[in-house]
């Protein structure tokens, strides 16, 4: 029997926690998932999720997109994922989990705690760089883009919206990309489309209710919680180190 409600349970919170905050599902869905499906079908699936949301809230919110800085984020992302390819494939995957989890921590708290950040008036091509390519860095070494991107849009001073549709325009054409990447390997199966259309029930009214959390959370409160959660992954990262 397949296990339902497990799989409803967790497409539930990932896509309520993607729709919220703009980023994450992949951290909830993925290893939670793995627990009740085979990995093969756990991550695929867990695309095929995050391109529906991200469609979903393009064509919703369009208008709350900088597409300029998306444009550069995603170009400059394309340039950082050979060199996670690299750390993935060569370097000591858990030191570099350990690394990068203290630092996820260490910044998320010091935008949680501290003072005003710097802020950027408008698009800066160095601070662009930076975020994008190393998005690129983490994302091809362990799907996780979201840190440098909340960053940036910190940075910018984005409000909840804003920074929610903005991460899925970035997203939206990775997830396409990725799961163009399984379907050549032949890894969306027919198990993956039907636990997909399994998921919609759990899927459609996280995003729905994702999108009323998102338009009540306001400035400095919001950021504060994407801070929060990022020192959880960072956590977990150090955490699935050791």
């Amino acid at each position: 029997m397949l296990p339902l409600l497990p799989v409803l349970a967790i497409c539930f919170v990932a896509t309520l926690t993607r729709s919220t905050f703009g980023f994450g599902e992949a951290l909830v869905a993925v290893p939670l998932l793995a627990l009740v499906i085979p990995l093969e079908v756990a991550v695929p699936l867990s695309v095929l999720i995050s391109i529906l949301v991200a469609a979903v809230v393009v064509a919703q919110d369009h208008e709350q997109i900088h597409f300029a800085s998306v444009k550069w984020l995603i170009l400059f992302a394309l340039l950082g994922i050979p060199l996670g390819l690299v750390i993935l494939v060569y370097l000591d995957t858990n030191a570099v989990k350990l690394v990068l989890g203290c630092l996820v921590v260490a910044y998320s708290a010091y935008g949680l705690l501290g003072r005003r950040t710097l802020h950027l008036e408008r698009d800066s091509r160095l601070w662009l760089f930076a975020c994008g390519f190393f998005s690129g860095v983490l994302g091809g070494a362990y799907g996780l883009n979201g840190p440098p991107l909340v960053i940036y849009g910190n940075l910018r001073r984005w409000d909840a919206p804003q920074f929610r549709a903005t991460l899925q325009a970035y997203f939206l054409p990775a997830s396409i990309l990725g799961a163009t990447g399984f379907a050549l390997h032949g890894l969306l199966s027919s198990s993956v489309l039907r636990y997909f259309a399994m998921s919609l029930p759990a899927v459609v009214p996280a995003m729905v209710l994702g999108r009323y959390f998102n338009r009540r959370l306001h400035g400095r409160s919001f950021f504060r919680y994407v801070y929060a959660g990022l020192i959880v992954v960072g956590a977990l990262l150090v955490a699935f180190s050791v």
